[in-house]
């Protein structure tokens, strides 16, 4: 299993300190690990146009980037931080990788020029436009604890409480497709819950957050042939061999001479 609860919503679940979820979409694209610099793996497309970083021990732990080709500078960025849970990362991964299996290019289009679009799964979900700062959009979840914030320069999805070690956030650069935006924006309003171990939670996370206990799967019911007792078959005697403790005679064993038979 893993962990020994079921974290809701989902977004509060802060991370696990490792990012499989999040790399599972793209496990079969090559892999670059590093020696040197600030990521310790880097994950590609094939033609290398899209870029995704990992940096295990520092605070901006995922940084992906899309360009038109191999040597270009990235069209977009996205910047996931340490405490965001990789489930939410996973589907912006998802969301690459049908992209670039759909041959279309769609993971460099521009974006709409209406921010509701790159937002529609929050707006469905019921999250409220909050704030009134000119310039700027601002949407909250109906709980409060996870958030929107657009402005020119960038997208920013965020979830649980200030602090270095409780918000999460996913900051896009203002070309990102909105396309990418929203299918990350939607695995915020999905009811999945996430598995996480209790004790490695933040205690803020978890105060703020539904916890139910994982339960173990229960072992499979067994059939009547597994229930039917197994008889014990006993080894064969070889032949012509006796055991000591027997009485019998072996096959080989001299017959008694038969009476002669009266005149």
């Amino acid at each position: 299993m893993d962990g020994d609860v079921h974290v809701t919503p989902r977004y509060l679940a802060g991370s696990p300190g490792y990012g499989d979820a999040g790399f599972a979409p793209v496990a079969h694209w090559p892999h670059h690990h590093l020696d040197e610099g600030p990521h310790q793996l880097v994950v590609t497309s094939p033609d290398h146009c899209i870029r995704i970083g990992w940096a295990g021990d520092d605070y901006d732990l995922w940084t992906i980037s899309a360009a038109p080709d191999a040597v270009s500078g990235p069209q977009w960025t996205a910047i996931v931080n340490q405490n965001t849970p990789p489930e939410l990362g996973a589907a912006l991964t998802t969301a690459l990788a049908q992209d670039w299996t759909d041959g279309q290019d769609r993971f460099l289009a521009a974006p709409s020029p209406y921010w509701a679009d790159s937002v529609a799964p929050l707006v469905a979900a019921g999250w409220e436009r909050t704030g009134a700062e000119a310039g700027t959009v601002e949407l909250a979840a109906p709980d409060r604890n996870a958030g929107l914030y657009i402005n020119r320069s960038r997208r920013d999805l965020w979830a649980g409480p200030p602090g270095w070690g409780t918000r999460a956030e996913i900051t896009f650069s203002p070309r990102t497709p909105s396309h990418l935006i929203a299918a990350t924006a939607a695995a915020f309003t999905d009811p999945t819950p996430a598995a996480r171990w209790r004790e490695g939670l933040h205690p803020e996370l978890a105060a703020r957050a539904q916890l139910k206990p994982v339960v173990p799967p229960r072992p499979p019911v067994p059939t009547p042939r597994d229930l039917r007792p197994r008889l014990g078959v006993r080894p064969p005697v070889p032949v012509g061999s006796i055991p000591r403790w027997s009485t019998a005679t072996t096959p080989s064993a001299a017959l008694p001479a038969r009476p002669a038979a009266r005149r």
